[in-house]
């Protein structure tokens, strides 16, 4: 099975590519789509789009793992990156590609076995669960490969019921 994680933002999308495989992972590639500050939205989004697009063409993956959206911050910011979350849906749904979301507590449960798990100790699991050389960088990266592996862990254990599923 491929799966892709998506960490959405609106300055740094975290893209992780994983493939699941017998209770073992291999990771495909990460990295990150980036946009620039005093980029017209209408381009920044084009561009996470288009990025996106890419990666869903070159991997032709089973599932897509995408990160709820938490805010308690500034709702410019909000609105910014529930903009850019839409974007990343109609591409999913414009390549029929089942989309599954996850909370970064249910994250964190499923990659550390402990909800409230620091950033830190995340990125180091993921580092080991994928047996990386190093903790994947930029952040969102990592974070991308965390809701890849949650979804490889959750699919197994739901037997793809469907739960947490975006329908």
């Amino acid at each position: 099975m491929i799966i892709i994680g998506i960490d959405p933002g609106y300055a740094i999308v975290g893209i992780g590519v994983v493939e699941y495989k017998g209770n073992k992972f291999r990771t495909l590639e990460y990295g990150a789509v980036t946009t620039s500050a005093g980029t017209p939205t209408v381009d920044r989004l084009k561009k996470i789009y288009d990025e996106l697009t890419m990666y869903l063409e070159k991997y032709r993956p089973d599932a897509v793992a995408v990160e709820e959206l938490f805010f308690n911050s500034n709702q410019k910011t909000a609105i910014n990156v529930a903009q850019a979350r839409g974007v990343i849906l109609v591409a999913l749904r414009n390549k029929n590609i089942p989309v599954y979301e996850y909370t970064p507590l249910q994250v964190k449960q499923s990659v550390t076995g402990y909800g409230r798990a620091q950033k830190g100790q995340i990125q180091q699991m993921v580092k080991t669960l994928l047996g990386l050389n190093a903790i994947p960088k930029p952040d969102d990266a990592a974070d991308a490969l965390a809701l890849a592996i949650c979804h490889a862990h959750s699919n197994k254990m739901n037997g793809l019921l469907g739960l947490n599923r975006v329908r």
